[in-house]
């Protein structure tokens, strides 16, 4: 079986079968990574870029260590440290490190839409690292690896996406898959931080009170309030927010069930989750960090056999 794209651009591109193939291969790279080798020759012959225009920690070292796992060359670019400060040109660039024979090329960048434009230009596959507020498919993806491993299901279950909904490019990700998968969503938040278009353009639940939806989901995506993306006051201060919003363990005892938070990280720490939640048993944050690599092997697998063949 192979993917339906040659890039992954985004979760809105991806079909059901597509999802499934990539959750259903991460699952058995996740094994390869219980052993005591955990390096695999099945990317020997890929050259892989890293092209990040963003600051990133767990994404880049993510992708970086599922390279090196599948025996990949690697080439990690960071633009603040290349000719891009110089005035070089996005396309330039990336003709510039494809003139060297580059296979396939992962992308951050600060504008919506990068690496669509790039895929219509060059011939490598595209692996989109996130792009602005529009998507973070891997980590739609690696959310609901975890959320599947958890629970044993996508299917019905019942997620709750909490935070700045509008700024996020995983509550898009988030959201075009678990309801390609059947599951249900509900988006929680001030109503400054939730598009006014989300609940009929996606199908969604909207809901303005924390603990209602806390007592409706089974899992809770946390999501960081990105201040850097705001260009205008949303909300009275953190204090405030985190008064309406923040998720604590005295807030999570007091539900009639137990619920697993989860959260894409970087983690404010006292805004949007207090450390006894995001520390706690209910707790998987850490086992989403550690499925990301599977998740990113899985995909950069299915990619190089994807272009392999149309080639």
């Amino acid at each position: 079986m192979s993917l339906t794209t040659k890039h992954l651009l985004g979760i809105k591109d991806l079909t059901p079968a597509d999802i499934q193939l990539i959750l259903d291969t991460a699952t058995q790279f996740k094994e390869v990574l219980q052993r005591p080798i955990k390096k695999v020759p099945s990317l020997r012959d890929v050259t892989i870029v890293n092209l990040f225009y963003e600051n990133s920690t767990r994404t880049r070292i993510s992708f970086e260590l599922a390279e090196k796992r599948l025996s990949a060359d690697t080439i990690n670019f960071a633009a603040s440290a290349s000719s891009v400060s110089k005035g070089e040109t996005l396309l330039d660039t990336v003709n510039n490190i494809l003139s060297m024979k580059v296979d396939m090329v992962v992308m951050r960048h600060s504008a919506s839409g990068a690496p669509h434009f790039l895929a219509k230009h060059i011939p490598a596959a595209i692996v989109n690292a996130g792009d602005g507020i529009n998507e973070h498919p891997t980590q739609g993806l690696l959310d609901a690896f975890s959320m599947r491993e958890k629970t044993g299901k996508l299917d019905g279950l019942k997620v709750a996406i909490i935070g700045d909904i509008m700024h996020s490019r995983v509550a898009m990700s988030n959201i075009y898959l678990l309801k390609k998968m059947g599951a249900e969503v509900t988006v929680a938040g001030p109503p400054t931080l939730i598009p006014k278009y989300i609940q009929q353009a996606f199908d969604i639940r909207v809901e303005y009170n924390l603990k209602k939806a806390l007592e409706w989901c089974d899992v809770a995506n946390v999501l960081r309030i990105q201040l850097e993306r705001q260009n205008q006051v949303l909300f009275s201060s953190l204090r405030e927010y985190s008064l309406a919003y923040g998720i604590n363990k005295q807030l999570l005892d007091s539900l009639n069930k137990e619920i697993v938070i989860m959260h894409p990280g970087p983690i404010n720490r006292g805004v949007e989750l207090d450390s006894d939640a995001a520390d706690s048993k209910q707790s998987i944050i850490l086992q989403q960090v550690e499925n990301g690599v599977a998740v990113r092997m899985a995909v950069l697998y299915l990619l190089a056999g994807g272009r392999a063949e149309n080639n």
